[in-house]
């Protein structure tokens, strides 16, 4: 070990499976005690990465080093140090709580591992839940227990495929403030999601498409990627009105979110005026308007659909790399 600041270290990876390109010369850099996020749509390669840094499947090409040690050469270490709770952990419906944290201590060969177990319980609230059987435990309940199961030998790096996918919105909060509290012990965490607002969460995001990185940097750094300003309009007829505000020639994107409409124009203060009256003449009846800032889905959205991000020397984009997450860590 040399003592380095980074956690995960990808050079240039590589990896096709029968001639699919799953990830396309990725290169990214993970710092020790972030929290990281992969985003993208299904297919993106997200998954790929992570069992590549869990050893589970080697790269094509390229390097890939986990707490300075390369993970094709030297799986075992770094199993040692990471846990990783994946799209479907498997629990034991049969056993208890209790029951289910033993067995995957046994695995990882953790000796005297019930005060560690109680601590786990009581940082994940299901001590009084104990002796219940996983099969007879709600969504969220799975889900923290399948997290207390991955922590029992104390790793590192967490690396988390999709874990609030399927969950219920409360257990889902209740699940980011665990990882809140282990992101305050030094813990470093690298998790995929395709839910932006938990991206906005993460001290640094990775957009990432068809394998590839679009670009990478802090929350707030990628919401300055955005060229020109957005417009959250409430009209009637939302989905009528999203087909024809798109054909606008002032409009340069147009977005649906729920009952409101995300426009993007280059100049609201000097474009609004002639907009309004465009979308008067389509029939589109505007109740409300206002200039909001960008969501990083509106960023996804816009790289997705224009103009590709220009990568760096190494291949990849990494801007705001240095600006640190505004308050500090996700609460």
């Amino acid at each position: 070990m040399n003592g380095s600041a980074s956690a995960i270290e990808i050079r240039s990876a590589r990896k096709t499976f029968d001639g699919v390109v799953a990830v396309d010369n990725l290169s990214l850099e993970v710092r020790k005690g972030e929290m990281f996020a992969l985003v993208g749509p299904d297919g993106a390669g997200k998954t790929t990465v992570i069992r590549m840094l869990c050893g589970i499947t080697h790269p094509t090409s390229g390097s890939i080093r986990v707490l300075d040690f390369d993970v094709t050469k030297k799986p075992e270490e770094v199993k040692k140090r990471i846990g990783y709770l994946s799209q479907k952990f498997s629990l034991y419906g049969d056993l208890t709580i209790d029951e289910n944290i033993e067995f995957f201590a046994e695995i990882h060969g953790v000796g005297g591992y019930r005060d560690r177990r109680n601590e786990l319980l009581e940082f994940t609230r299901l001590t009084q839940f104990r002796g219940r059987l996983a099969d007879k435990l709600s969504g969220g309940m799975k889900q923290k227990l399948a997290l207390a199961c991955t922590l029992i030998h104390t790793p590192e790096v967490l690396l988390l495929d999709e874990p609030t996918t399927g969950v219920d919105p409360v257990s889902r909060r209740d699940f980011w403030k665990v990882l809140a509290k282990l992101l305050r012990t030094g813990m470093t965490i690298v998790m995929t999601t395709p839910y932006l607002d938990e991206a906005e969460r993460c001290n640094r995001v990775t957009m990432m498409s068809a394998g590839k990185n679009l670009i990478t940097g802090t929350p707030a750094a990628l919401r300055k990627v955005m060229k020109g300003e957005i417009v959250e309009i409430v009209c009637r007829d939302v989905r009528g009105s999203f087909s024809r505000v798109r054909s606008i020639p002032l409009v340069k994107e147009a977005q649906a979110f729920g009952d409101r409409l995300n426009v993007l124009v280059e100049n609201a203060g000097r474009d609004m005026p002639s907009l309004l009256n465009a979308m008067k003449q389509e029939k589109i009846d505007v109740q409300t308007w206002r200039i909001v800032p960008p969501s990083l889905e509106n960023v996804f959205i816009s790289l997705m659909s224009e103009h590709p991000v220009s990568p760096t020397a190494d291949g990849n984009p990494d801007i705001g790399a240095d600006v640190t997450l505004e308050g500090g860590p996700p609460a």
